[in-house]
């Protein structure tokens, strides 16, 4: 994973391959970075981000993103992996929407939803060659929506990407990741492939958040967000 770099497209992104055979049927099992529910239940919390969270996200913020650091939260959360163990992840999304978010991976883990991985992004991954095989659930990232100069939800920590290789970002011949074009496929029902209905779409609705997998003029199936955008 991630060591087959593709070559860069005109618009920056990489060029769009065929998916592997080895990644049609994902259900890779997750390396733990934070120590995992030591009695296999959900757990969670939220903290302010601390000098320490801050140092680690890198470029993902700066000060002239759109949201002050005061006002976001740094959350852990149980999640189930594909392998059925419980492991704890990390997200950091909009302080007066961390409770809410909570709520929803606590339906999750109690319906043992599979999350492959959920980690904070860094500056390593914004500067990481296009592999176009990542799988990582994540909420804030200060950048800007696909294809245009304006703020994405992302950048406020008010859009949460859940499986994107398995849920991947379609728009004319653009997808995201690059390699997941097999999950274009919406009739595939494998564990972790959102569709209308599921309960990751339902839990999501329940606190005011859209799924970008019902947009129209492109399709988003890993993004959720507040803002409808």
């Amino acid at each position: 994973m991630g060591v087959h770099v593709l070559p860069r497209t005109a618009d920056g992104f990489g060029e769009i391959l065929p998916t592997p055979k080895a990644l049609r049927v994902r259900r890779y099992p997750t390396t733990d970075l934070l120590p995992p529910p030591a009695d296999g239940r959900f757990h969670s919390a939220i903290g302010p981000v601390t000098p320490a969270i801050r140092e680690r996200m890198g470029e993902t913020w700066s000060p002239a993103c759109p949201v002050a650091l005061a006002d976001l939260a740094y959350l852990n959360v149980s999640f189930r992996g594909f392998d059925g163990a419980a492991h704890t992840g990390e997200l950091v999304v909009a302080a007066d929407r961390a409770e809410d978010v909570v709520s929803v991976f606590r339906a999750l883990f109690a319906a043992s939803y599979p999350i492959e991985e959920m980690r904070l992004p860094t500056t390593a991954d914004l500067d990481a060659p296009p592999t176009g095989d990542g799988n990582n659930t994540a909420g804030l990232v200060c950048r800007a929506s696909r294809g245009t100069t304006t703020w994405s939800a992302h950048a406020y920590g008010l859009a949460i990407d859940v499986n994107p290789f398995l849920n991947p970002y379609s728009k004319g011949d653009l997808v995201l990741p690059e390699r997941a074009s097999a999950y274009l496929d919406r009739s595939r029902t494998q564990p972790g492939v959102i569709h209308v209905g599921d309960l990751v779409v339902r839990e999501f609705a329940r606190i005011g958040w859209s799924w970008g997998g019902s947009w129209s003029s492109l399709k988003d199936y890993q993004h959720f967000t507040a803002t409808g955008r």
